[in-house]
């Protein structure tokens, strides 16, 4: 399993996206309790759940972040597996560490990074997010913790420092490599 892992606004959704078109990697959708941006459909980009729903699920993992309730099902991880032996989720980083220690050896980490926090701000800005949001966001605790890979992790994952698309793609399909070697 590919763990994206990074702070909000480094591409995850991006790069998921590019994984499955360019490498028919499927994504396992995760629940969020947050309203759908723009353009988000239930069952393409998330389980868009009411906080009531997403108790009915059973979990891997669920955190909260930024007043919202995301986590990883293990039905989502069953549906997901059965379409390709090798899947990607994003998470943010205390997932990927729960991931870590579920998972093993089937672990491989991919962790998201962008050159700076003016970088990021306006990565969340042009996605639509309100200034106030994005400002709350970057000073929050989650996205402090998720712009550093934790060292525990460090092991089992690689770093792309996601700047300019054409590198980033050129890493992905070295990493990816690794799998159909």
């Amino acid at each position: 399993m590919i763990v994206i892992m990074g702070a909000s606004g480094t591409g995850k959704s991006t790069v998921s996206a590019y994984l499955t078109r360019q490498f028919g990697i499927p994504r396992v959708l995760t629940h969020t309790t947050r309203p759908a941006r723009q353009g988000e459909v239930s069952g393409v980009d998330y389980y868009f759940e009411t906080p009531t729903s997403f108790t009915q699920n059973h979990y891997l993992e669920a955190v909260t972040y930024s007043g919202y309730q995301y986590g990883s099902s293990y039905e989502g991880l069953t549906r997901a597996w059965a379409q390709n032996d090798l899947v990607s989720i994003i998470l943010d980083t205390a997932g990927g560490m729960t991931y870590q220690q579920a998972l093993g050896a089937q672990f491989a980490g991919l962790f998201l990074t962008v050159p700076d926090a003016a970088h990021l701000a306006d990565r969340l800005v042009a996605r639509g997010d309100a200034p106030a949001r994005v400002a709350a966001r970057l000073a929050s605790a989650e996205t402090k913790r998720d712009l550093t890979l934790p060292p525990a992790l460090a092991p089992f994952t690689i770093v792309v420092v996601n700047a300019d698309w054409a590198a980033t793609k050129r890493a992905l399909a070295a990493f990816v490599a690794t799998f159909t070697a």
